[in-house]
Formats: C-alpha cells, structure tokens, sequence
C-alpha cells in the first residue's frame, strides 16, 4: 500500500460550454500543476470534483483519465461513493483495475441508514476489492452522521477499511478516534478551518481543494507540524485561514474553478444546479489571492 499523508489535492472536472462534455486536456493540466506543487497525493472524483454530477460514462472517463495520467507520480484516492451499494462496489472495482492506490467512500443515501446498513456497504465493498479503503465521514453532504464507535466497529470488521477522513468540523471526533483506537487508525482531515488543529491532533494528512489555488502555503504548513514548529504553523495555518474559510463558504467547485480561472487556467463553470461564483465572490476571491502572493 501506499503511504498516503501530507497534503492530499483534490481535483475538479473541467467541463466544456454550458457545462456540457468533459475537458480532459485541462483536467491533465491541473493535475500536472498539483503535483509539480509538490501535493503528496491526489484524490479525483470528490464534491470538488462534482462527482456526484457525472453520468456513469463521464465518472469511468475522469477516473481512467486522472490515474493513467498522474502515472503513480503520487498515490491516487478515488472517491467511488454513489447512492446504490451495487453502483459503489462498480465504481470501486474499476478504480482498482485502473490502478487506483486507495478508494475513498462517503455513505450517501437519500433514506437515513442504520448502523447495520452503513457496515454492510462497507463490507460489500471491501469484499469487492483488495485496495484499501479510506472511510469517509462528511454528514453535510452525505446526511449520515458516523460516530466514533461506529467507524471502529467498521474498521474492525471490514479489513481493508484502513484509514478514516473526519469532516464534521469537530476536533474532538479525531481526539477520541486516537483514544478509542489506540493511535493506530490513521485519520485524515477534512475540514479546510480545523487544518492546525487536526495536525496538531495527530492527523497524518489534510484532504484538501486548496492546493489548486495556495499549495505552498498548505504544504509549508504541513512541514511546519512536522517539524513540531508551532509558532511557524501558528503563523501560515492564519495567514491562509480567510481564504480555506471562503472556499468552504462559497462552494468548493464554484470556488475552486473560478480561482483557476483567475490563475490562468479555464477549468469552465460547475455543472447546474451549481451556480458559478458571482461578480463580487469573484472580486473578493482575487483580493484573497492577491494578499497570499
């Protein structure tokens, strides 16, 4: 297995006029900026990169795409959530055939599942396939909320269920999923205004939009923890807080995609129902990105 840590890039799907077609070549082009950046890992296919909105042929096409082209440069996490068990298990299966490193997976459900039901797709899946699976936690997108205890049973019975991405915005589940488990399931943040804190809790990584955008910032960051440099983290973790709070308020595709655009790279607009960024979120999104240059 990989070792997935330090600062995870999560992609955009470029799509054409009207948001209609994919635009592989500027997918290829902001992939190749991340990992020139110096991101330690990407991870195609999640909420910035609207997976949610892909036809099945268009998801196939972006997950193909994004690991062929990042050639193991860096690990790949591909996000293979989907609203059926049948259709996660397909989607996870093709990104293990396309050499997917690690497959990450948000429960998502239009009806509340119980406890039972949410290990059960774990374990359908896990049973699907033999890469390892990174356990999504995000109930603002998914609508399903997975405690701590939970998530342990999940990684105890599931064994390729190996790492968890927390995205509740509340530190303490990462504090007790270091006490209840002993320190030894890695867990990754995901919430862009918790980064010092989650680093300073023992988080191995930050998934993350913001590299797109600021990646030496997040990476200095990430450095400074390591070096157990407090002051320095301190320092970089609220010179770039503005603007991780802004990208978060205003939408990661809407944000993302309008902040390349501003910096020369035309990813277009996200796909209807998203609206792209206003006139003054615009204005205000250049001005953050003038102040961190």
């Amino acid at each position: 297995m990989s070792n997935i840590h330090g600062i995870i890039g999560y992609t955009i799907t470029p799509f054409g006029a009207n948001g209609e077609g994919l635009d592989l070549p500027a997918l290829g082009r902001s992939i190749d900026r991340l990992i020139e950046s110096g991101v330690h890992a990407i991870a195609p296919l999640g909420s910035t990169g609207e997976g949610a909105y892909l036809s099945d042929a268009e998801w196939d096409q972006v997950a193909e795409f994004s690991i062929r082209h990042v050639a193991r440069r860096v690990p790949t996490v591909v996000s293979v959530s989907d609203l059926t068990t049948a259709k996660a298990v397909r989607r996870a299966r093709f990104a293990e055939a396309h050499g997917a490193d690690v497959v990450m997976v948000l429960p998502a459900s239009y009806w509340k599942l119980s406890e039972a039901e949410i290990l059960a797709h774990y374990r359908a899946i896990g049973d699907s396939i033999g890469v390892p699976i990174m356990l999504y936690n995000n109930p603002a997108t998914s609508g399903t909320d997975m405690s701590v205890e939970l998530i342990l049973r999940i990684v105890n019975s599931v064994e390729n269920v190996t790492m968890v991405k927390e995205s509740t915005g509340d530190i303490q589940r990462m504090h007790k999923l270091q006490l209840l488990g002993d320190g030894q399931i890695p867990f990754y943040n995901g919430c862009n205004p918790l980064a010092l804190e989650a680093f300073a809790a023992g988080a191995k990584g930050w998934c993350t939009a913001a590299p797109n955008l600021i990646p030496q910032l997040n990476l200095d960051l990430y450095e400074a923890t390591l070096a157990g440099d407090l002051g320095k983290a301190r320092e970089l973790f609220y010179r770039q807080l503005p603007l991780l709070d802004f990208i978060l308020k205003g939408g990661l595709p809407a944000t993302i995609k309008a902040g390349l655009r501003a910096t020369g790279l035309e990813a277009g607009d996200p796909r209807l129902p998203v609206f792209p960024l206003s006139e003054a979120g615009r204005s205000q999104l250049q001005e953050l990105l003038t102040a961190l240059r």
